[in-house]
């Protein structure tokens, strides 16, 4: 659809796509490209302290993938930097080598040399890993990797849909479970590889379709009008504190990537009304009205959440916000959107960027006080913040050609 914005809005988002613009080139990409690449052992190091500097030399395996299709997505979509496009390839190199176990799984948690710390029961480690493979193959022609890229995809989506494939969480003799994060991730890594491999498109389409219905059918509430992150296997509520628990930024995060396939579809109506929808019951979960920013945990039914950072403001809420909110502008048209992205812009860059160091802290009290310094760790590295600036440029620059 076409959004005809008065000379006020036109202005407002041109200066928001330049400030992400030059955050994400200027500042986010090269805080971490200074500062994690490993030279002498391979891949990247994030724990880093709020100067960039090294504080354990231990690498998330994650974030290896994570940065290794950031740095690709970038050079693809902004800037042709070949820095950017070297450190791929060494990321790359760091995960085929040391980063998979003699069981083709993938490991969490390596040392600086590569060497097994941790392997977990769930397959994100290979959802990083696949579209890592498949963004860079596609930007150096490499088939062995594009292969590489396929395989690693089809071993995610066993631990995905196969039964006993992964270990399970809880007893499920005592109380079987469902959780949202399986069906997102297998949205969001299908769209990467359909564009990455294209040849391949039919069946990362279907993927997508598969995930999409199954987060309707069994985690979309309008009794509540919220997107639960724990269901029973066949939907059901399940009233104890796992079942009853909201993730607002998880759930917007959803309601975006349900949004982007609408828009490669030509702005399907059903699943534009879908993402809208979730943004618009999450959002009222979600936005601290006393103080700002995307809260952490909720309880569908209002009881105390057992998590003891339920009230803490995390930045990657704010950036899946940021990107849902004016994607559904895009989609829609609908100025409350509009008002809702420059409430969590003004609030996000007021509280999140560290002026001195660069980058943004992680973690901030609910009031928005800084409660640790660090910049990275084995959760947060160069993926999250520099996403949400590139998409968030791309749907300005959209917006602005209209």
């Amino acid at each position: 659809m076409k959004i005809e914005l008065s000379s006020s809005e036109k202005s407002q988002v041109a200066t928001w796509g330049q400030r992400y613009h030059h955050d994400l080139v200027k500042d986010v990409m090269p805080f971490w490209t200074k500062n994690a690449p490993d030279h002498e052992c391979g891949g990247f190091r994030f724990f880093l302290d709020r100067e960039g500097k090294v504080f354990d030399d231990d690498k998330g395996v994650w974030h290896q993938g994570r940065f290794t299709w950031m740095l690709s997505d970038a050079y693809d979509k902004v800037e042709k930097n070949p820095e950017w496009l070297e450190l791929a390839k060494h990321g790359a190199a760091f995960l085929q080598k040391h980063c998979f176990d003699k069981d083709g799984r993938m490991f969490f948690h390596v040392t600086r040399e590569g060497k097994s710390v941790r392997k977990r029961r769930y397959v994100y480690s290979e959802s990083f890993a696949c579209i890592a493979f498949a963004k860079l193959a596609s930007l150096t022609g490499d088939a062995a990797l594009m292969q590489r890229a396929r395989e690693v995809f089809a071993l995610m989506m066993r631990g995905f849909t196969e039964p006993g494939f992964s270990p399970a969480k809880f007893d499920v003799d005592n109380r079987p479970m469902t959780g949202l994060g399986p069906l997102m991730i297998a949205i969001v890594s299908a769209q990467v590889m359909r564009e990455s491999d294209p040849a391949h498109a039919a069946e990362y389409t279907a993927v997508i379709d598969q995930s999409i219905d199954k987060l309707e059918k069994l985690h979309l509430k309008p009794e509540f009008k919220a997107l639960l992150e724990t269901v029973k296997p066949d939907g059901s509520f399940f009233d104890h504190a796992d079942g009853r628990v909201l993730n607002p930024g998880h759930a917007i995060e959803a309601a975006w990537f349900i949004l982007e396939e609408s828009r490669q579809r030509g702005w399907d109506p059903r699943l534009k009304q879908l993402g809208l929808t979730i943004l618009d019951w999450m959002w009222e979960w979600g936005w601290d009205k006393e103080y700002g920013g995307i809260i952490y945990f909720r309880d569908v039914l209002n009881k105390p959440c057992q998590e003891y950072w339920q009230d803490m403001k995390f930045w990657w809420p704010q950036n899946e916000a940021l990107i849902a909110t004016l994607l559904a502008f895009e989609a829609s048209g609908d100025r409350k959107y509009l008002g809702w992205h420059k409430d969590m812009h003004d609030w996000a860059h007021k509280h999140f960027p560290d002026p001195e160091f660069g980058e943004w802290y992680g973690w901030l009290a609910r009031d928005g006080r800084v409660t640790t310094t660090h910049k990275g760790n084995i959760w947060k590295g160069c993926f999250h913040l520099p996403r949400q600036q590139l998409v968030c440029w791309q749907i300005s620059q959209r917006l602005l050609k209209q």
